[in-house]
């Protein structure tokens, strides 16, 4: 009985350029300053930074490029798995390549298999396509950022960790990580040692969400300790709230919320702190204000009352939304009123404490609508972050 033929590793269209068959084992590219960006571990900022750095080399030169060679968060787009981030960074800044280039390999549930199955074959084929992808984007560009995927190890089951693409591109690397002093330095020692294993260049470290009373120590401290591993210390980023902080869609889609009023002024809003409506009305106008999220069952008509005149006295924002907890729908009358202000309001089936569990513990991610996000991010890393000490690098 004949083997059942299994999907090929790389689904996605290939790159037309004209040149001849011969798989790539470099690219040509030899001429365009790159700068990996790699992680710690998830959720640093490796994206941020990203974004920021992208923005600050732009002020030096309008030839800048982006690739993020392996994605394992993606969306289909005209067919192609293409890595959010990459959306993400072409939507802000148009940078005006095919999409396709930017995120050239996308890691499903079964590319892994599909890679085990012959390493010795889909390796050459997994390369081929990442060089091809680089020489489309560094094309004509002095800066082309790479973006890794979560720590150096990443990738090494199917022989494309960080540190081997960051070999690949011939690449010098910036290492994320989220501040502090001790875990950081730690963490930071063992990916330098893979990177330094396959001879990559780890150019510095930022230390990225640090708490801005503490930043001083965490420049002194933190600094000192990477020096002796022997990587600057480019920067020390504070925390920023809104960055942080869902906004409104989010969050009715990890409540599995729905919809009751003001959608279209609500989808965007930034929730800033959570107040659960267990006190009364009087002392609840002291939280009606812009940022905040007030969950409360849709029984508690004296809050909802409290919230409907104040929009109606003020008619400004009063609060970025409201939760109605434990499916319980309002008045038919109160609806009626609520439905005359402004009011993002959503109802969800669960009680006041877990929603508010599940938003504290969402993991937020930047998206193309958020920016009010975009402006925080450039200005954070153009103060925080020395662009001359990693242009010196090259």
């Amino acid at each position: 009985m004949a083997e059942d033929a299994s999907p090929p590793l790389l689904s996605q269209p290939t790159f037309t350029d004209g040149s001849d068959k011969t798989l790539l084992t470099a690219p040509r590219n030899v001429i365009t300053k790159r700068i990996f960006v790699a992680a710690t571990r998830m959720n640093e900022g490796k994206t941020t930074v990203c974004l920021g750095l992208f923005a600050a080399l732009r002020s030096l030169s309008p030839s800048v490029g982006y690739i993020k060679p392996i994605g394992q968060r993606f969306v289909e787009v005209q067919g192609a798995k293409i890595d959010e981030d990459s959306l993400l960074l072409d939507s802000i800044f148009q940078v005006e390549v095919p999409i396709e280039a930017m995120s050239p390999v996308a890691v499903d549930a079964s590319f892994t298999r599909r890679y085990l199955a012959n390493p010795a074959q889909n390796l050459p084929l997994l390369a081929d396509r990442m060089c091809r992808a680089f020489d489309r984007v560094s094309f004509h560009k002095d800066y082309i950022i790479i973006e890794g995927t979560g720590h150096a190890g990443v990738g090494a089951i199917f022989d494309m960790s960080n540190a081997q693409a960051a070999k690949l591109f011939k690449a010098k690397v910036i290492i994320v990580s989220e501040g502090g002093i001790g875990r950081p330095v730690d963490e930071i020692a063992m990916n330098k040692a893979l990177f330094d294993k396959h001879g990559v260049e780890v150019i510095g470290a930022i230390l990225n969400k640090c708490i801005p009373e503490k930043i001083e120590q965490v420049i002194e401290h933190a600094g000192k300790g990477l020096a002796r591993l022997g990587v600057p210390l480019l920067g020390a980023i504070p925390l920023q709230k809104p960055l942080t902080a869902p906004n409104l869609s989010q969050v009715v889609d990890e409540i599995n919320g729905r919809w009751l009023n003001g959608r279209a002024q609500g989808l965007n809003e930034r929730v800033l702190r959570i107040v659960i409506g267990a006190m009364t009305a009087k002392g609840m106008m002291d939280y009606l204000q812009p940022g905040v999220l007030i969950l409360t069952p849709g029984d508690r008509d004296d809050i909802l009352l409290s919230a409907i005149a104040q929009a109606g006295l003020t008619g400004k924002k009063v609060v970025s939304g409201v939760v109605l907890t434990r499916n319980i729908m309002p008045h038919p009358r109160m609806l009626e009123m609520l439905h005359q202000t402004n009011i993002p309001t959503v109802i969800t089936d669960d009680e006041s404490y877990a929603v508010a569990s599940k938003i504290v513990n969402m993991t937020i991610k930047t998206q193309p609508q958020d920016t009010d996000k975009i402006p925080i991010i450039k200005r954070l890393i153009l103060d925080n972050v020395d662009l001359k000490k990693i242009l010196q690098a090259f």
